[in-house]
């Protein structure tokens, strides 16, 4: 039988109480992730995703992390707006190997407005396939998102990237009210949301508290948090900085601990598996299943990191006894049935 504290949405947890959850002995925070994921999600489905570079590298911002960035040396090379229908094709191909959504990545700050009815055209092809769809391509106007929402685009991802106090020791040319503010534009719109981050960064388990903290008090939970664990680059600030030491990879354990904790702060969200996945053992993987992952990206490539591949994953699933989602994730399917699922009145007697 569930628990009633697995039921309930909050969006006024403290800092205080996340850090207590973090502090849980592993057995008992899997346990209450687990009863959390089971209220609300079907424990035996994964969301399967495909991601694409639509625009690669010369992006101007210095994200610490990024490959793509003008100002790292990873030999990454710019590259114009992909072809409408290579796009198309692209996605066609991730339908057919059993993918859900298609999310697309552009490497800019932000869209220019002369972008914008190419990426319009992206979209509506894509939902004509009967795929969902989801863009990153950097900060949003307010116009900006009404054009992507009118075009039918379902979620629209811009990450948190880490905690309010560790940002920027990341990233200097944009602040993390840039991000919230993009955000804001993207649920006002009417946009899903997809927001999440990337661990061992070099951060301390205090800034993945404030990361949690930041997403699980929105006013609205975003639909889709991706939990990515850094890929070191080389060439790259955090990649140079990183690698060959013990802070190149973060502890399975705790990359665990904080997927159990998003799950348990944001219960009806996609807790997604992302970059990193490569390197994590299936043991590992697992785990994170079990804390409440329920979605994943398939193919060789993310952007231009690495990943798993398809026949992995499918031999995963097979070990595991999971199988991909084919049911809406629950909030978009509440969001949906929002005033139209009022109850009919029933006559007076």
């Amino acid at each position: 039988m569930t628990p009633p504290e697995a039921a309930i949405i909050r969006t006024d947890w403290t800092r205080e109480e996340i850090a207590a959850l973090f502090d849980l002995p592993l057995t008992e925070l899997l346990f209450r992730a687990a009863q959390t994921h089971r209220a609300h999600h079907a424990a035996d489905e994964v969301q399967l995703c495909t991601l694409l570079s639509i625009k690669t590298g010369g992006c101007p911002e210095d994200c610490g992390y990024c490959s793509q960035s003008a100002h790292a040396d990873s030999g990454v090379e710019a590259t114009k707006l992909m072809d409408v229908r290579a796009v198309l094709q692209s996605a066609a191909q991730a339908k057919d190997a059993g993918s859900q959504r298609f999310c697309m990545g552009a490497a800019w700050r932000n869209p220019k407005d002369r972008d914008m009815p190419k990426i319009v055209e992206i979209v509506q092809g894509v939902r004509a396939m009967g795929m969902e769809t989801c863009m990153t391509l950097g900060m949003l106007s307010p116009e900006q998102a009404e054009q992507l929402a009118e075009a039918g685009l379902d979620y629209y991802n811009h990450n948190v990237d880490t905690g309010p106090e560790y940002y920027d020791r990341v990233i200097t040319t944009r602040n993390y009210q840039d991000r919230l503010d993009t955000l804001a534009h993207v649920r006002n719109s009417g946009i899903n949301v997809c927001s999440g981050g990337i661990v061992g960064m070099g951060e301390t388990r205090a800034d993945r508290v404030g990361f949690v903290h930041t997403l699980a008090t929105l006013e609205r939970h975003p639909e889709s948090v991706p939990v990515n664990a850094l890929v070191p680059v080389k060439g790259t600030p955090l990649g140079d900085m990183l690698a060959d030491t013990p802070m190149a990879k973060i502890d399975d354990i705790e990359f665990v601990r904080t997927v159990a904790v998003a799950r348990i702060c944001m219960p009806k969200s996609m807790v997604r598996l992302s970059a990193g996945r490569e390197s994590m053992s299936d043991a590992t993987q697992a785990l994170c299943f079990m804390a409440g992952a329920n979605s994943i990206f398939t193919g060789d490539k993310l952007l231009t990191a690495p990943n798993a591949g398809d026949d992995s994953d499918a031999a995963l699933f097979a070990r595991l006894g999971l199988k991909p989602m084919e049911s809406e994730e629950p909030m978009r399917a509440e969001k949906a049935c929002a005033g139209a699922c009022a109850p009919e009145s029933i006559p007076a007697e």
